[in-house]
């Protein structure tokens, strides 16, 4: 072996340099986006059990009849002000066991209604906290498309910075359980994150690669359009969805489900309606198109079935019968979300995605701690990500808190919008371990006075209720608990500097 190739290996160390510049690259260019997208996913993943927490006082039942759903239908129908264009009855289930039947009105508006046992209507749905969560983490609250598409991004971002990581080090899985505590603070922090980064791997790269083709859904369709179809997209989403009835708007009567819950319950004895959609619901063109679990381990597991007015079965899928490509699809939600396996698994999902949260904002403080150790600080960077860090956990637990008192997602989207950029206009005024501070203090407090008020608000008649008002006030007290540990350590070290940007008030810690 010669000198000029002694050492040589895979990764050269040109190379593991190159991708370490384009691993810090993409998270400095994305991390304020990333870090907002992980936090929400971490919340959403409990997002049935605050639909549960924000309508404790729905009657609960483990499924709903098709003499009760008929009635439900019939009776959201009277109630509609205008032209409806679709019904959608969402079936009670394990994780929210009540139904939820929305109105779709031809003038674009949406009202969701909650139904007892009998079908009687008992109440609109409260959700405003739960769609405010879920849109903000789906689509930013922009518009479906344009949202979609830079989540999407975000998450090809993410998915590049998670295996560019592990090339830029080398040693990574060999230095697995390696940490680095109590020296330097840009190495402790390194090792934390590089640890959470390898233990968590294969999460974050289900969650990455999912989250992107969710995201990009849109534009890989289209892609696939123009490729297959000569540009008509319809044909692509006809491969995946059931075919809808034919155009027909002369008026008619609501349509009867009853005779079709009747056929599902013959063609599917063991499975359980998720959902039927109702097209059309007083044309002669209106169908009824169920979606029915089929009972397997599949996460993939949706039978379908499409009725014309007179109940006549037009099509039929079944989800053993699905080739590659409908399973990937049908997989992708659950994968991502979390939603299947039953609690633990939603637990496991949320501590993972806590630890992701963590690397989306641990590397722009690694980067900062390494200027800082040149003896080049961005004293302002490291107030504005200590602010932006801080300033979402208090802007969402602000919209939570808001929730209790109006159904408004707009209302919700304009107090969360207010919190976070009055922590970016603090951050012009405070140095950065005093925002850190009134960060951990504001989000821990308002979680302690959200767990308190919820009770006498809207009750807690769901026993789900208390579980979540539970775990709100101890992520509430733990954070305070820390806060003060941290103050306590802060003054027995008698730092003289307040000014100093504390760079352990950088990360993310609950």
């Amino acid at each position: 072996m010669t000198k000029g190739t002694k050492g040589a290996g895979f990764p050269s160390a040109d190379l593991v340099r190159a991708v370490l510049k384009g691993h810090s690259g993409l998270g400095l260019a994305f991390a304020a986006l990333l870090y907002l997208i992980c936090l929400t996913g971490t919340v959403a993943v409990f997002a049935n059990e605050f639909q549960r927490w924000e309508n404790p006082a729905a009657e609960h039942m483990e499924a709903m009849s098709g003499e009760a759903a008929q009635t439900a239908y019939r009776a959201v129908l009277d109630r509609a002000e205008g032209p409806v264009e679709h019904v959608l009855i969402i079936m009670p289930s394990e994780d929210r066991p009540w139904p939820a039947i929305r109105v779709d009105a031809k003038d674009g508006s949406q009202t969701s209604w909650i139904a007892d046992k009998a079908g009687r209507i008992t109440g609109e749905v409260r959700d405003g906290w739960t769609r405010f969560l879920t849109r903000l983490h789906i689509n930013l609250h922009l518009p479906r498309s344009w949202g979609g598409f830079i989540v999407g991004l975000a998450g090809v971002a993410l998915l590049s910075s998670l295996i560019s990581g592990v090339l830029a080090h080398p040693r990574i899985f060999r230095d697995a359980f390696h940490l680095r505590l109590g020296g330097s603070r840009r190495l402790q922090e390194a090792d934390i994150h590089n640890r959470i980064g390898v233990w968590g791997l294969p999460f974050h790269l289900i969650v990455s690669l999912t989250g992107a083709l969710l995201g990009l859904s849109t534009i890989i369709i289209g892609a696939l359009g123009m490729a297959v179809f000569l540009g008509d997209t319809a044909k692509v989403y006809a491969i995946f969805t059931p075919p809808h009835p034919v155009e027909d708007a002369r008026p008619a009567p609501p349509l009867d489900l009853r005779p079709m819950f009747a056929q599902i319950a013959a063609r599917a004895p063991r499975g359980r309606i998720s959902y039927l959609a109702i097209e059309h619901p007083v044309e002669m063109g209106g169908a009824a198109m169920f979606e029915v679990a089929d009972g397997s381990s599949r996460l993939a597991n949706a039978d379908n079935y499409a009725f014309d007015r007179q109940g006549r079965l037009y099509h039929e899928q079944k989800a053993a019968e699905n080739n590659v490509g409908q399973q990937i699809l049908g997989s992708l939600g659950p994968l991502h979300f979390g939603w299947f396996g039953g609690g633990t698994i939603k637990i496991a999902y949320s501590l993972l995605g806590l630890g992701l949260t963590y690397l989306a904002a641990g590397g722009v403080t690694i980067w900062l701690a390494r200027r800082r150790d040149k003896g080049r600080p961005a004293l302002g960077w490291e107030r504005v990500w200590t602010a932006l860090v801080w300033g979402q956990p208090a802007a969402l637990t602000g919209a939570a808190i808001t929730a209790l008192f109006t159904p408004s997602v707009t209302l919700l989207i304009w107090v969360w919008a207010a919190v976070g950029i009055g922590a970016l206009i603090a951050a012009a005024l405070l140095p950065s371990a005093t925002l850190s501070q009134a960060g951990r203090a504001i989000t821990g407090t308002v979680l302690i006075a959200l767990a308190a008020v919820h009770p006498a608000v809207l009750g807690t008649a769901d026993s789900m209720a208390l579980i979540v008002d539970g775990a709100l006030g101890l992520v509430g007290f733990i954070l305070l608990a820390i806060l003060v540990l941290r103050i306590r350590v802060v003054k027995k070290m008698s730092r003289p500097n307040v000014d100093e940007p504390d760079r352990a008030g950088l990360t993310v810690r609950v």
